[in-house]
């Protein structure tokens, strides 16, 4: 298994990027997949998951800025993030769960992360 996150960068309050993870050593189609990220000094935080069915969880407090996708014809994944803060700069990192849903707790791989900075 090999998630490779890519989109990151540096950019100005109020902009937006989009994410990226390329999944390869399994089909992505069946399996649960996330986003976590973690700031400077703090802990991973779960950010969002989508299903193998399209649902989708969003953590509240990024509801209507963020928002996670999936091309399974492409083995790939999203997240679009919008109106971009400071507080948002972290390491991104997709991740893949052990089975369809989204179980708290049911990750099993996560990539080496891409860096998101915002900054005026």
């Amino acid at each position: 298994v090999l998630l490779v996150e890519s989109g990151g960068g540096l950019v100005q309050p109020g902009d937006s990027l989009r994410l990226s993870c390329a999944a390869s050593g399994f089909t992505l189609f069946d399996y649960a997949m996330s986003w976590v990220r973690q700031a400077p000094g703090k802990g991973l935080e779960w950010i969002a998951c989508i299903q193998r069915d399209h649902g989708t969880n969003i953590l509240d407090n990024l509801k209507g800025r963020f928002t996670i996708a999936r091309d399974n014809d492409k083995n790939t994944f999203y997240l679009q993030l919008n109106s971009l803060k400071p507080e948002d700069t972290a390491v991104y990192y997709c991740t893949k769960h052990r089975g369809a849903w989204c179980k708290t707790y049911d990750e099993e791989y996560r990539g080496q992360g891409t860096q998101v900075t915002v900054a005026s």
